[in-house]
């Protein structure tokens, strides 16, 4: 047997769990097996959604205890890559009710900290001990952070350069308006060589002087339990939105109820230990109070973040948006803003939403800074969201 062939066997043999059918012959050893122990501990206890064991399966579990989960869990961190430890943790959160053990703080210094993991412990946020709390908010804090590194200045620069653009003026009306470096790059096409001379067909101007706030952004966020991914997205494009000083950012979650956490967007753990994760979801009371909140429609940006489900009145909901998006307000649906891809959505509802001209569609964290400047400069958000994916 050739290297490549009994590399492959080995793979197999690690895909397969070693049963008697499996046809491999492979015996493990070393870290092999001990991976493969891991592997079976999860995914070798039986499948509880049907309600059977797996012929031929050990079905040994991870224990009804902490220590052996947190066991269990470092063995993973030791043997598996991040991306993939992730997901033998959300794993076994759901086939093996994990949930319970999640509240032992033995067990959060073991997990390897992911967005899933945060929506699974904010939803156990309020039965959660006390003595499991700051282990909780621990693991939080060490996601959010991550994620900040990784889009709170690019959301800043897309929208303070959306900011620029829209303040600059196109028909300058004295020659000492006119940005000369910009007009001349605006219009390098119109270029004579002939006449060695370039004719501007479109002047920019400066930049207006800016008011202190330039645009009002109104974040909705539904907080249902499916919802759980966005609600941590949006918890941090909150702060970084609120950060930039020509905006002034408003945060509202809801389900049935509706809470303002506009002052808590200094710290995103402390918006997202706002919320309340599950439950029922009233889209048009959530409207109805963002409606409030609008002052100038016309500089109004407002964001619904929702599955569309609608638990409260459908026909009121859709009168308010149409009464929002006619005043000037321009209204965003995104029926996720995660990677999870395709989200479920009530797709009436979105029809609906679509045919007062208001887009409806699934967007990615990475997108959502551009996302935002587009709306600012009040782009065809249906031909950026084709385009953005198209592009993905």
């Amino acid at each position: 047997m050739s290297d490549d062939d009994g590399e492959r066997l080995r793979r197999w043999r690690l895909v397969l769990g070693g049963e008697r059918a499996d046809g491999t012959g492979v015996a493990l050893t070393g870290d092999d097996a001990r991976m493969d122990g891991a592997l079976e501990r999860l995914y070798g206890a039986g499948d509880r959604d049907a309600g059977r064991s797996r012929p031929g399966r050990r079905g040994a579990g991870l224990g009804d205890s902490a220590p052996s989960v947190a066991r269990w869990l470092g063995d993973i961190r030791a043997y598996f890559p991040s991306t993939v430890v992730q997901v033998m943790q959300r794993d076994a959160i759901e086939r093996l009710d994990l949930t319970r053990l999640l509240m032992e703080p033995e067990m959060l210094e073991a997990v390897e900290p992911d967005v899933h993991l945060v929506g699974t412990l904010l939803a156990l946020n309020r039965v959660m001990p006390d003595r499991a709390r700051e282990s909780a908010r621990a693991v939080v804090r060490t996601v959010v952070a991550d994620l900040e590194r990784r889009l709170a200045q690019r959301t800043r620069s897309a929208v303070g350069g959306a900011l620029d653009r829209s303040a600059r003026v196109h028909r300058p009306r004295r020659p000492a308006d006119v940005d000369w470096d910009r007009t001349i790059r605006a219009n390098l096409r119109h270029y004579l060589p002939e006449h060695r001379t370039l004719v501007p067909e479109r002047l920019v101007g400066y930049g207006r002087r800016r008011r202190a706030v330039e645009r009002d952004v109104v974040l909705a966020i539904d907080q249902s339990g499916s919802m759980a991914a966005s609600v941590v997205y949006a918890s941090v494009f909150g702060a970084a939105l609120a950060s930039t000083p020509s905006l002034r950012t408003s945060l509202v979650v809801f389900d049935t109820a509706v809470a303002d956490l506009t002052d808590r967007l200094h710290d995103p753990v402390e918006v997202l230990f706002g919320t309340r994760l599950g439950g029922g979801t009233d889209i048009d009371r959530a409207v109805a109070y963002c409606q409030g909140l609008v002052t100038r429609p016309n500089e109004t940006i407002f964001v619904l973040v929702s599955d569309l489900y609608e638990g409260g009145n459908r026909e009121a909901m859709l009168r308010r948006v149409a009464a929002m998006a006619a005043s000037g307000v321009r209204v965003v649906v995104l029926l996720a803003l995660s990677d999870e891809g395709a989200p479920a959505y009530d797709h009436d509802n979105a029809a609906a939403l679509a045919a007062l001209g208001v887009p409806a569609f699934a967007c990615t964290p990475d997108a959502f800074p551009g996302l935002m400047a587009a709306a600012i400069e009040h782009r065809d958000l249906k031909e950026w969201s084709e385009r953005s994916a198209g592009g993905r």
